[in-house]
């Protein structure tokens, strides 16, 4: 990575949404609180064993908070944390610039050393 890109603050949010399921995630985060099991039918294509390892990563990132509740079976929520929340906004504002750059089809965009070049 380009140096002056390690303390950008864009570079810090891509490592937070970075992996395969992170955006779908949050995404349905986003429209409310979850289980375990809501989470999974709701990503059909996500594996158990990598919805659990992304959320240990979004909750470690401080994005995700899992709660608790001490019933039998156990009940655990999923939500987004403050820091989550704000992260989403920002992903959906740029889902609708792709979304209109794909529709325009204006353009290209490619990375050239570390630097976007359109």
């Amino acid at each position: 990575m380009n140096p002056t890109m390690e303390n950008c603050g864009f570079a810090t949010a891509l490592k937070a949404i970075e992996g395969k399921w992170k955006v779908d995630i949050l995404c349905e985060l986003g429209k409310a609180a979850r289980r375990f099991g809501r989470l999974r039918q709701s990503i059909p294509a996500i594996s158990e064993k990598m919805l659990a390892q992304q959320l240990r990563e979004l909750e470690a990132d401080g994005l995700v908070d899992r709660t608790v509740y001490s019933s039998l079976p156990a009940k655990v929520v999923y939500s987004l944390t403050e820091r989550g929340a704000a992260l989403n906004v920002a992903a959906a504002a740029l889902c609708r610039w792709g979304e209109e750059g794909g529709r325009h089809g204006k353009g290209s965009v490619a990375v050239v050393d570390d630097a976007v070049v359109a």
